[in-house]
């Protein structure tokens, strides 16, 4: 059981201040917060409608991975009322239940990423990061035999059988949009996913309690997602920001859409083509709000580097191979602050 107080406890003490290990160093900290979301919001962030023609997506795709690395899908085919369904179970697993029930789920505190309920993604050490105003619960969905759904909330009861059915759809979609992806790309179709493999998949609900001090904290630290594409709902409340030209923008929820987030393992195997999105997830001081990530990830056996047809005389790898693996501990065991350990595997072009 993991041993971190549990945010959603601190906030409802009722606190007019945080404690010292969730205040953000000044650099990080994201100012003043308004309460109108809509006076931050970032109209500007890509949608694709991919009940579109072939011929108008992919220039879309292109353009949205290459300037931004994150774009809104609609029109994607998985059933709204399983987003409605699934949004409405996981927020009342947070919001509903007595904390001694939820605990029974509590996430291993001795390894990262364990599966299960958690408040601390990086396991403890002596340089102690600064702690995320969140909650979240992590499930291990692919491949199926790493899913037990046994170790998911039993609460509500339609819970576990969501959970499943929004895995399979989020497999299906990740297919189609890599296969997009890489046409647009000029290459051939399956290319993308060829490089990655079997994907290993994580469905990570995310429960950001109101905070007294949202100039102060952060829900999610800036990052870039460490595996191949991250597929996101969240509610109605916002939070979630990207980092474009040096700015922070706030992605206006879009209802019905997913937001496509392209990953450090895609801007290795498309050879900086395509961008990994840098993130972060602010609070706020009068609701509650929810988030739900699919990552995919290759095994940590697999090495990635970039696809070969897109590397030649003139257009040079830009980064090195790296076993999968590695790059996952090395992201573990630090603060994984924007892009880091992508920049690491950068190669001097210059000579």
């Amino acid at each position: 059981m993991e041993g971190a107080v549990r945010v959603q406890i601190l906030s409802q003490m009722g606190i007019s201040e945080v404690p010292s290990q969730y205040i953000q160093p000044p650099k990080n900290r994201p100012g003043s917060v308004t309460e109108n979301i809509a006076d931050l919001s970032c109209q500007h962030v890509p949608t694709v409608d991919l009940s579109s023609e072939k011929e108008s997506v992919l220039p879309a795709i292109r353009e949205a991975c290459r300037d931004w690395g994150a774009f809104h899908v609609i029109n994607h085919g998985v059933p709204t009322k399983l987003l409605d369904d699934l949004r409405r179970a996981c927020f009342s697993f947070f919001n509903d239940f007595p904390m001694e029930d939820k605990l029974k789920y509590a996430c291993n505190p001795n390894f990262a990423a364990s599966e299960g309920y958690g408040s601390r993604l990086l396991v403890s050490s002596e340089n102690e990061t600064v702690l995320d105003w969140r909650d979240y619960f992590d499930h291990h969905t692919l491949p199926l035999s790493r899913r037990n759904p046994s170790a998911w909330p039993h609460f509500p009861p339609e819970y576990r059988e969501l959970m499943a059915n929004y895995s399979d759809e989020m497999k299906a979609l990740v297919q189609r949009l890599l296969a997009l992806m890489s046409e647009s790309l000029g290459l051939k179709a399956s290319c993308i996913e060829d490089a990655v493999g079997e994907f290993y998949q994580n469905i990570t609900a995310s429960y950001y309690p109101p905070c007294p001090r949202p100039d102060l904290t952060l829900g999610l630290q800036s990052h870039s997602d460490i595996g191949a594409i991250t597929l996101l709902i969240q509610d109605n409340v916002g939070g979630l920001q990207v980092l474009k030209d040096g700015e922070w923008l706030l992605v206006d929820p879009l209802p019905n859409a997913i937001l496509v987030l392209v990953a450090d393992q895609t801007e290795i195997i498309t050879n900086g083509q395509y961008k990994t999105c840098v993130h972060r997830a602010v609070t706020n001081a009068s609701k509650a709000r929810l988030s739900i990530a699919t990552f995919h990830d290759p095994a940590k056996t697999v090495r990635i580097s970039p696809v070969s047809d897109l590397v030649s005389k003139s257009s040079p790898p830009l980064y090195s191979s790296v076993l999968y693996r590695d790059y996952l501990s090395s992201w573990y065991s630090s603060v994984p602050e924007g892009k880091r350990n992508l920049d690491k595997l950068l190669l001097d072009t210059s000579k």
